[in-house]
């Protein structure tokens, strides 16, 4: 009898594929109500590829923000529409400049951040007007923003993460279990004939046809759509004379 192919087995879904968030530090989102903080840590989280900066604000409250490139300890975050542009302060899409660098951009206003938000990219603000911003995204997608949508000024730290090799799949697969993804992908072909329509013990080049009915439910599109061709290839073989004939 046949098991479920992998990815209609991630599709059901269970505590095996939920993100692993006691991992986090905690929640990552711009403030509301404050008008400064001072940074008193940079710390590293297993949830996020950026370093974190723990601040304490203005009423005594700590959180966390996403930590820019330049940002140390000591340093004090201006937030507001009276911020000055500069590294680390947290401003409304409205009132930072033209061309300048932001990260942790508000999709909607008071949601705390959810554009650009990886270690090492940047969003650039690109024109405003009185209804909406344009924001080149970190994937060179062009986002237009409500003005009222906040953002922190400058760049994510930890830029060249991924730059790094892995040199060797142990580390690759710690690194995978971390975030909770599915690796090492194995192709259909290298299975065996129980766990997957292609698999078997003969070759690479198993008997089954790569085509994926046209009936089949979600999760079990393999192989190719649609072939180019069916059937037999007929015809007229055409001769060529020999011998000058």
């Amino acid at each position: 009898m046949g098991k479920n192919l992998i990815q209609q087995k991630r599709g059901k879904g269970g505590p095996t594929w939920r993100a692993n968030g006691f991992n986090s530090e905690g929640d990552v989102k711009l403030p509301h109500n404050k008008t400064s903080a001072t940074v008193i840590d940079l710390i590293t989280s297993r949830f996020h590829s950026a370093p974190l900066a723990t601040v304490k604000y203005n009423d005594g409250e700590e959180g966390l923000l996403i930590a820019p490139e330049g940002l140390k300890v000591g340093d004090v975050v201006q937030i507001g529409a009276t911020a000055d542009v500069a590294i680390g302060n947290i401003a409304s899409l409205k009132d930072i400049p033209e061309g300048a660098l932001v990260f942790n951009v508000e999709s909607n206003p008071g949601d705390g951040g959810k554009f650009a938000r990886g270690s090492g990219v940047a969003a650039r603000v690109l024109s405003k007007s009185q209804e909406r911003v344009l924001v080149l995204l970190p994937s060179k997608k062009q986002r237009s923003f409500h003005p009222e949508c906040r953002a922190s000024m400058g760049t994510v730290a930890g830029g060249g993460r991924p730059e790094k090799p892995f040199v060797k799949a142990g580390n690759m697969f710690h690194q995978m279990k971390s975030k909770n993804r599915y690796w090492p992908k194995v192709t259909g072909a290298a299975m065996n004939a129980l766990s997957h329509p292609f698999g078997g013990k003969r070759t690479s080049r198993k008997g089954r046809p790569t085509i994926a009915p046209k009936n089949a439910p979600p999760g079990r599109m393999v192989g190719m759509i649609r072939p180019r061709k069916t059937g037999r290839a007929r015809g007229t073989r055409v001769r060529t004379s020999s011998g000058g004939q």
